[in-house]
């Protein structure tokens, strides 16, 4: 009989514990962010994929001549053309593997950061934002570089894994940890500013809002719109990091430190090289996020955290 009641003790706490963890706000905010992930990063996928072709100086047989640049349709028709409409989505896997994750881990990080930070019920400032959201990224941006790693090289179609497991074993095999991690700095330089410009924006345009405009039955749209405009400006300051950060990732022998990469994209492109990609990556990004601040928004007040 007393085991029967430290058995039910042992169950009500295990219980207990777990109910715990499902209500907290970081893990709700963690689910909610991985929610909204998953949906911005199947739709617009597409988009990353032709960014990474663009600034990939090897024109992978689009037609063009060495001396000449493959323009984002080149692209997609070439695309379309030899690999058909799956081929727009090559890539999902690695890109599903450290989207999702890493979106919830990024919203997670923030709401824990902000609920220290920022008193409750009120927005951050302008430079609190900027900060919340560099923190918040180069977090989750540490985290997941090995997934960022191989998902540059799936897109690229310069590099042939049959999955996301071979090639982290290959680029262990073959590159080390350093493989694994190529890329890291200009990924930070381009995510964290990225986070930061963008929360600053967005909280920024929203408090400029009308009341009824962000609580009311227009917030959704609101919301959106809100997040293009901060996806816009965020993603031109960032471009020439995701220019570097690519070609790193590409061909880590040739680039083995950031000054390198920065000489040959300038040497060989002049400064409108450290733009290439720029309209898909910001279709993209602008797109992505402010779809996935729209869907974050409206989970977590369902979830009652706002």
């Amino acid at each position: 009989m007393k085991q029967h009641y430290l058995a039910c003790d042992t169950s009500a706490s295990q219980q207990n514990t777990m109910d715990a963890i499902y209500s907290s706000p970081v893990v709700k905010s963690f689910v909610a962010g991985s929610v909204s992930g998953m949906c911005s990063t199947v739709m617009f996928q597409p988009l990353d994929l032709v960014k990474t072709r663009l600034q990939n100086p090897v024109q992978i047989a689009c037609g063009v001549s060495p001396g000449q640049s493959a323009g984002m349709i080149t692209v997609i028709s070439h695309i379309l053309r030899k690999e058909h409409v799956p081929g727009l989505w090559r890539g999902m896997t690695p890109s599903i593997t450290r989207c999702v994750p890493g979106v919830g881990l990024y919203f997670s990080c923030l709401h824990a950061l902000k609920s220290r930070c920022v008193p409750a019920d009120t927005e951050p400032g302008a430079l609190q934002a900027v900060v919340l959201g560099a923190a918040a990224r180069t977090m989750s941006g540490v985290c997941l570089i090995p997934i960022t790693v191989i998902k540059t090289r799936f897109e690229s179609g310069v590099y042939h894994y049959s999955g996301v497991l071979q090639a982290l074993g290959t680029i262990y095999r073959t590159e080390g940890v350093r493989g694994l991690c190529c890329g890291l700095v200009p990924t930070l330089f381009r995510d964290a500013p990225f986070s930061g410009l963008y929360l600053m924006f967005y909280s920024q345009a929203k408090g400029a809002l009308p009341e009824d405009w962000t609580k009311g039955s227009l917030q959704a749209p609101a919301n959106f719109s809100c997040g293009l405009a901060a996806g816009v400006l965020a993603s031109v300051v960032t471009q020439p990091a995701d220019v570097l950060k690519t070609k790193m990732q590409l061909y880590p022998d040739r680039f083995r430190d950031l000054r390198s990469v920065v000489l040959y994209v300038r040497q060989k492109y002049g400064v409108k090289g450290y733009f290439r990609g720029l309209v898909p990556r910001m279709l993209r990004r602008t797109l992505m996020a402010a779809m996935a601040w729209t869907v974050y928004e409206q989970l977590t007040r369902s979830m009652g955290l706002k």
